[in-house]
This record gives structure tokens, C-alpha cells and sequence, in this order.
């Protein structure tokens, strides 16, 4: 058992934030947390929030340091991490971090976005499918970071949303083309973010399009979770389409599982296929079942 840190980056406060994780087991982050004096308050579900002051103190005491994106995937590996979904807590600071690590110096843009994705009629397309989306392209892309035109799709790719399948992704790319013209990125390259968020209608992209294959096994990532995570996720789905009858609702997503099933490759990284392909196959013939 090992207890990691981050750098203390998290702003909050008046001050900034660290998180404070256990790679196996909760009662053994508790009892390194109680040593050291956190108070109980600080826990949040799955790490601890401690203050900057504390940090070095923390690495003297054992605590491991390591960079934001590792700590969220040993996390994740341990299989102690709650869903943000789960979560009490909103997820403006983290999002606006992974904004900066895309676009820094746009925070109206950022805004703008995040207002979008935290709508009231968006129950599964919210702020919590983008931030898993985004973690997704983590994994996806490790041990290098994501190209900034595929991290810039998934900021994208749903942020315009009324659940009209084509239409919804027609015009987020319109909506990206539009906005990034103001942020001196280059032509070709916000083309290219446009082109990825069409790609996410139908997720299949051409042989060889390492960025497409990026953003679409990332948009689909959900569908390899384990039962009760994916029972979650189909839940929050009937929710996007509430105003919608049930046979109607039942015919529509089984036409989409259909869809999923008849995808050859469902998911077109290697990195993607070991990690969810049997468990989305398991998952989307469960629902047909």
C-alpha cells in the first residue's frame, strides 16, 4: 500500500489544494490521514483535500509525490475512485484545469463552455461525461498527453445539446469553428477540431486516424464500465430523454444498441480494446437481452 500526493494546484479558498490518495486501501489512507492530523472533513468520498501548507510535511511523513494526470490513474487502477457523478462537489476548478492544459488564457471561452455543459436538461451529456471523456483521453494517450485538437473536441463535441442525433454534433462543430477563430489557433487546426466533432455522430473513423480513433474510443468509453457504473449511465440517458414516451424511448435505444453492436471495430485503439471492449459487448448484448 502506497499514499500519493499532488502538487498543490487546486485553488480554493484563499489558498491552494492537494489531493491525498491511497493506491489499495481507504482504511490504510484514513489511518496515514489521522496520523498526520487531517481532520475528517477534508475526506471526499475516495482522497482528502489538504491545504498547501501541509504538503511538505505530507512527503516528509511518506506520502508519495506525483503529477495530477498520475494520481487520477492510480486512482482510478485502484478502483477506489467515486464516480464525479456521485459527488457532492461541483466541477468547475477541476474542468477549468484541464481547460488550461488546452487553451490557457481563454477563460470566457472556458465560461461559456461550462455553461453549456451544466444545463438543466442534460442529465448524462453534463459536465460529468466531459470530465470523463477527458480522463478517458488520458488513458487513451499515456504515457504522452492528448494532441490539443482532439482535447479541444471533447470540450466540443456535445456542447451544444438537445438530443438530436447528427444536428447535435452539426452544430458543436459549427459552434467550435465559430469560437476558436478568436483564440489564434490556427486554421487548419481548429478545422481539424470541427472535423473531430462531427466524427463523434457516428464514430467511425478512417483507418489511420490516430486523433479520430482518439475521440471516438474516448466518447464510447462509458459503455466498457462495470454493471452498476453502466446501469448509472443508462439511467441518466432515459433522463436526457424524458420528454419522450417509453416505447418510443425503447425502440429509439435499442436501435442505437443495435448500432454500437454492429460497429466493426466498436473501439479502434489497442489501448481502448484491452480496456472496455469485452465489458461494452457484454454490457450492450445485456440490454438487447
Amino acid at each position: 500500500m502506497m499514499i500519493y500526493i499532488d502538487p498543490p494546484l487546486w485553488p480554493a479558498h484563499g489558498t491552494h489544494f492537494s489531493h491525498l490518495i491511497s493506491d489499495t486501501s481507504l482504511a490504510e489512507l484514513h489511518a496515514f490521514a489521522g496520523t498526520a492530523g487531517i481532520p475528517d472533513r477534508a475526506f471526499d468520498g475516495d482522497h482528502y483535500d489538504v491545504a498547501e501548507a501541509r504538503y511538505e510535511a505530507l512527503v516528509a511523513a511518506g506520502a508519495i509525490p506525483v503529477e495530477g494526470r498520475a494520481l487520477v490513474r492510480t486512482l482510478i487502477a485502484s478502483g477506489l475512485r467515486i464516480p464525479a457523478r456521485r459527488r457532492g462537489k461541483a466541477l468547475k476548478v477541476p474542468l477549468l484545469n484541464r481547460w488550461n492544459e488546452a487553451l490557457p488564457g481563454h477563460e470566457a471561452l472556458f465560461l461559456d463552455l461550462l455553461d453549456r455543459w451544466g444545463e438543466e436538461h442534460r442529465k448524462y451529456h453534463g459536465r460529468t461525461h466531459l470530465l470523463a471523456v477527458l480522463e478517458a483521453l488520458d488513458l487513451l494517450a499515456e504515457p504522452a498527453k492528448p494532441p490539443r485538437a482532439v482535447l479541444l473536441a471533447a470540450w466540443f463535441h456535445d456542447a451544444v445539446y438537445r438530443g438530436i442525433a447528427g444536428q447535435d454534433e452539426e452544430e458543436s462543430a459549427r459552434l467550435a469553428e465559430e469560437r476558436l477563430q478568436h483564440t489564434g489557433l490556427p486554421a487548419d487546426e481548429i478545422a481539424d477540431v470541427a472535423r473531430l466533432v462531427r466524427l463523434t455522430a457516428d464514430h467511425r473513423p478512417e483507418p489511420g486516424d490516430e486523433a479520430g480513433a482518439l475521440i471516438s474510443d474516448a466518447d464510447l468509453s462509458v459503455l466498457g464500465g462495470e454493471a452498476d457504473a453502466y446501469g448509472r449511465y443508462l439511467a441518466a440517458v432515459r433522463e436526457d430523454f424524458a420528454h419522450i414516451g417509453y416505447a418510443d424511448f425503447a425502440a429509439g435505444r435499442a436501435a442505437v444498441v443495435r448500432r454500437l453492436l454492429q460497429l466493426e471495430p466498436l473501439f479502434h485503439t489497442a489501448r481502448a480494446q484491452e480496456l472496455w471492449l469485452a465489458a461494452a459487448r457484454r454490457n450492450l448484448q445485456g440490454e438487447l437481452g
